[in-house]
């Protein structure tokens, strides 16, 4: 039995308003964790939850990981950012070019996200949350393609994508060049076993597979933290 994909975390300088924008945004409802940590969670109990973890890393430069949102139609489309936009987030410049159709918004901690235009075929069936569009070289998307049991949906160009069998969310990798990694990523993956797993053995194939750990051991909520191929930090959680 191997680890499924949970959540994906942010560290927030304050998770429960940055929870607040993400409800509000997607249309989620918030559930918190046993373990006090903040969450909000799909309509769709397959789906991965995004969780709120407290951390005061000073963000440096891009994020290696953001949302795309997609659209309907373009009514849509001016739904969505009007929304994010009273909930606090903001318009931001990442050398996007005025003939582009999507728009780039960051949420009240500074996190990048897209809202996508409609008609986008790449994202077309996967949902409100397309993509969670990453920096990353080739060798990782094969690596989380065999860690998730995900197949691989786009491999060209060294670029990647992967999505769960049943659908839903994207997860790319845009290939070379990938910028330096400056600190703690702000975005990352937690993994989940089923109940009566074998944690030990689960960790094993993924490093056998390519991950790295870190040697910090668990925190109090059960997590360990290993690192992808690329130097990504992400969770793998004990079942409770």
């Amino acid at each position: 039995m191997t680890s499924r994909l949970s959540a994906i975390c942010f560290h927030a300088t304050r998770p429960s308003d940055l929870a607040r924008f993400w409800s509000g945004v997607l249309g989620w409802e918030r559930a918190d964790d046993p373990d006090g940590d903040v969450a909000v969670v799909p309509p769709d109990p397959t789906g991965f939850r995004i969780l709120f973890l407290p951390g005061q890393e000073p963000k440096n430069g891009q994020n290696r990981a953001h949302f795309d949102l997609t659209s309907t139609s373009p009514e849509d489309q001016r739904r969505t950012v009007a929304r994010a936009l009273e909930l606090g987030g903001k318009h931001i410049d990442v050398g996007q070019l005025p003939e582009e159709g999507h728009v780039v918004l960051a949420d009240p901690d500074g996190n990048e996200f897209c809202v996508i235009e409609a008609g986008n075929g790449f994202l077309a069936d996967t949902g409100f949350v397309g993509a969670l569009a990453c920096d990353g070289t080739q060798e990782v998307g094969y690596f989380w393609s065999k860690a998730l049991r995900w197949p691989l949906v786009w491999d060209q160009d060294q670029e990647t994508a992967i999505q769960s069998p049943g659908g839903g969310t994207k997860i790319t990798w845009g290939g070379p060049p990938v910028a330096p990694k400056k600190g703690t990523n702000r975005l990352c993956f937690e993994l989940a076993l089923p109940a009566g797993a074998d944690w030990e053995a689960e960790a094993a194939r993924l490093v056998s597979l390519g991950a790295t750990r870190t040697g910090t051991g668990e925190s109090a909520g059960g997590r360990a933290l290993l690192l992808d191929p690329d130097g990504n930090e992400f969770f793998v959680r004990r079942s409770r």
